[in-house]
Formats: structure tokens, sequence, C-alpha cells
């Protein structure tokens, strides 16, 4: 019997174990669903492969109701979390949850289902995820491949949002927004970071007193990003980094829940990017007495129920 297939080389448990003969074995995240029409919502979804090449594709989400109008749209480009591991866009939470965002916001949804660590260690999950947003991009002006994103796109209303490390994505596609810039026509108008995987090597707040859970973060950055230059990489820690007052956009909602190890880092967010010059308008919404990704978890509960209706302001009405 081969001893390397049943020794563990990584033990990231809940999430994935490797093992040394490079099997990798998740635990969660790996249930999918079929894009289809949600008789709750009346949402129409499909799954379109961007890069033939990468394997890159997007669940797009749209009202059905809209389909056969001529009305215009805004767009909400999602980033699924996961630890930058597991999960998929396909994943049946988050299936769910973008069928009932665009049911309430009443947008273009284009959920991104970039490539995942450790098969494909981070910087990867940017690069597939701002090849995504320039692929959506390019439908702007009536062009592009998507007949729903051709027709129905309102491009001056784009949002981008994710939870976990799909926040930490959004993020960063804020940055290259700010960076690069967008099509003409095109606006970035807000992002939205839910329970977001930021990090550093000092402790701030409440994490001084959580030394093993600590120790497990760093670990799993560490696993996704081999590359990293630690806890302090700009990738991780927005502190650090000289280009945070570049942020592609003027409103930025952050949510974080009162039983996360990650919630001070998300009030942490808030106050270094009013003090780097940015300009734009921060709020935070804090769901009492909740933990990490609850809103998925459990959609149903009022906390769920007052954090979508805050993203929804957001869209439709601009209001943080």
């Amino acid at each position: 019997m081969d001893v390397s297939s049943s020794e563990i080389a990584h033990d990231h448990s809940p999430f994935l174990k490797i093992y040394k003969d490079g099997r990798i074995e998740r635990f969660i995240g790996t249930e999918v669903v079929s894009a289809s029409l949600d008789p709750q919502t009346g949402v129409e979804s499909k799954d379109v492969v961007i890069s033939p090449e990468t394997g890159v594709a997007v669940r797009i989400y749209i009202p059905k109701a809209t389909i056969q109008t001529q009305k215009r749209l805004p767009v909400l480009v999602y980033f699924h979390g996961g630890g930058f591991c597991i999960e998929t866009a396909f994943s049946p939470q988050y299936h769910r949850y973008l069928n009932s965002v665009v049911s309430e916001a009443s947008v273009v949804a284009v959920s991104v289902d970039y490539r995942r660590a450790p098969e494909h260690p981070l910087p990867v999950a940017y690069d597939d995820s701002w090849a995504v947003l320039k692929w959506v991009e390019s439908h702007a002006d009536e062009k592009g491949p998507d007949e729903w994103l051709k027709s129905h796109a309102d491009f001056e209303r784009v949002f981008l949002a994710g939870d976990s490390a799909g926040a930490n994505i959004a993020h960063h596609m804020g940055l290259r927004v700010g960076a690069e810039g967008l099509h003409a026509g095109v606006k970035l108008e807000g992002i939205v970071l839910v329970h977001p995987y930021f990090w550093g090597k000092e402790p701030v707040g409440s994490e001084t007193a959580e030394a093993e859970k600590r120790a497990k973060i760093d670990d799993l950055w560490r696993f996704v990003y081999p590359a990293t230059s630690g806890s302090d990489d700009p990738y991780i820690n927005p502190a650090s980094d000289p280009k945070l007052g570049s942020l592609g956009t003027g409103k930025v909602l952050i949510c974080v829940a009162e039983k996360d190890m990650l919630k001070d880092r998300g009030w942490y967010y808030r106050e270094i990017l009013e003090k780097s010059g940015w300009g734009g308008v921060v709020k935070v919404l804090e769901s009492a007495g909740e933990d990490h990704v609850f809103h998925l978890l459990n959609p149903a509960c009022e906390n769920a129920k007052a954090l979508l209706q805050r993203i929804v302001s957001l869209i439709n009405q601009g209001e943080l």
C-alpha cells in the first residue's frame, strides 16, 4: 500500500485536506446546482464559459420578465467566498442568494467562477476575476457576445460585491478599476464587501485574544498564496497598500457580523480608507449576534433580510 495516499501534507479542516500524493479532499463547497428558471423569484440564469483555455465561467442572472422588454437594469458582478479554495459560483447557497438579490434589486447579475487554490494559487483568482470584469465591460455600446448583457445591462450603474474571500477580490477589482479605468460609458457606482477576508500581522481589536484562530488564518493565507510576502501583503492587508486611496468608486458598503473573527478588519478597513485620501463615502453595517456569512446559511432570518435590503438600497437608490 502506498503510504503517501493517506499521509496528510496540509490540513485545513473544515475546508480541505491535501495528501502527500497530491490528492485534494474538499469537505464543503463541492455541491453544485444547474442554472434554471427559479419559480419562487422569477429569475432566470444561464452559464457562460468566458475562457475555454482556462475554464473560467460565469453564471448570469436576470428577472425573466425583463428578457422580452427593452428595459435596462443595473449590473452586479459577484465574487463568491470560500477562502479562495472552496465553493463555486454554482454552489446551492450562492445560486439561491443571487436569485434573491436579482429579484429584490432588479439587476442583471454576473456570478464569477474563478479558479481556486491550491490547484491554481493566488493571484490566479484575481486575474480571472479581472478577465471577467473586462468581458462584462465588452458588452457596452450593445457589443459583446451575450444577449442579456448587450440588451439589458445599464453600464453606467455597475456594482461589485462579494463575501469573505470574494469581498477581498471585489476590493482588488475596485483598485484595478481605479488604476486602469473602464470603457467610456461604464461606471463603477459602488462596492459591497460582506464579511471581507482581510488580515494583518499585527492584531486589531478583539483579535489579540484569538491567537490560535489567528494562526489558522495566517496559515490559510500562505496556503492559497505560497508566493506571498506574508500577512501584511497588500493582497490581504489593505493598510499596507499605497494604492488604497485610488479605489475606483465613490461608494463602499462594508458588512460585518458581531461574532465574526474578521469583524474588526471590516471596521479597520473603513478607518484606513477614510484616511487614504480616497474621498468617497464608506459605511459599515454590523449584524448583531451573527457570525461569518450567516446570511448564506440562514437567508430567512431578520438580519439576513436587513442586509439584503441595505444592498438593494445602494443599488436602486444609491443610499449607503
